[in-house]
C-alpha cells in the first residue's frame, strides 16, 4: 500500500513537476540573458565568405547542442567593418567593403543560413552603427533582422562584461 502511494506521488506529482522544471525557457530577452544562460558573442569583422560560412556552422552546432541539452542560451553576432558585407545585398560599391565574386557566389546561401539562425535559433544579429554610417549605407538596405548598436567593439566589451564568452572564427 505504501509503495502504491509513493509511486502515485512520484509519477503523479513529482515527475510532471520535474518536466516543467527542465523545460528550456525562451531564449533570453534583450535586457539580458536568463540567469544561468550560456552566453556567447561572435565577432565578425572579416570579408572572407568561407570564414563566415564556418562561423555560421559553428553557431548552428552550438545552438543545437544547447537545445539538445535543454540549456538556455543567448548567442549574438556583432558585425564590424568588413562584416557588413554579410548583412546587405547592396554591392557596397565605392566602399572598402565592395562585394567580390567570392561573396556573390555564396551570398544567397549565407543569407539563408543567417536568417535561419536568427528565426529558428534566436541568434541576435547586431551591426556597428559607425561602420554603416561611415559608408552612408541607408538603414533600409540592411536585412530586417539586423539591430544597430552604437559601436561594435564597445558592444562586444559590454557583452563580455555581462559574462558572454568571446569567439572569433579564424
Amino acid at each position: 500500500m505504501l509503495r502504491h502511494i509513493y509511486r502515485t506521488f512520484l509519477f503523479g506529482v513529482l515527475f510532471p513537476l520535474t518536466l516543467i522544471a527542465i523545460t528550456p525557457a525562451a531564449v533570453s530577452q534583450e535586457s539580458g540573458a536568463e540567469p544561468g544562460a550560456l552566453k556567447v558573442v561572435y565577432h565578425a569583422d572579416f570579408k572572407d565568405p568561407r570564414r563566415f560560412s564556418a562561423m555560421l556552422t559553428s553557431i548552428y552546432n552550438m545552438a543545437s547542442t544547447y537545445e539538445d541539452d535543454l540549456a538556455d542560451y543567448d548567442i549574438r553576432i556583432v558585425f564590424v567593418a568588413h562584416g557588413i558585407r554579410f548583412l546587405t545585398d547592396d554591392p557596397l560599391e565605392d566602399t572598402p567593403f565592395v562585394t567580390d565574386a567570392a561573396l556573390m557566389d555564396r551570398r544567397e546561401n549565407l543569407r539563408g543560413r543567417l536568417r535561419a539562425l536568427h528565426s529558428t535559433k534566436g541568434v541576435k544579429i547586431e551591426l556597428c552603427e559607425i561602420t554603416r554610417s561611415q559608408i552612408n549605407l541607408p538603414k533600409d538596405k540592411l536585412y530586417k533582422m539586423v539591430d544597430l548598436v552604437q559601436s561594435g567593439v564597445v558592444r562586444i566589451a559590454e557583452l563580455q562584461r555581462k559574462g558572454f564568452a568571446y569567439l572569433k572564427i579564424e
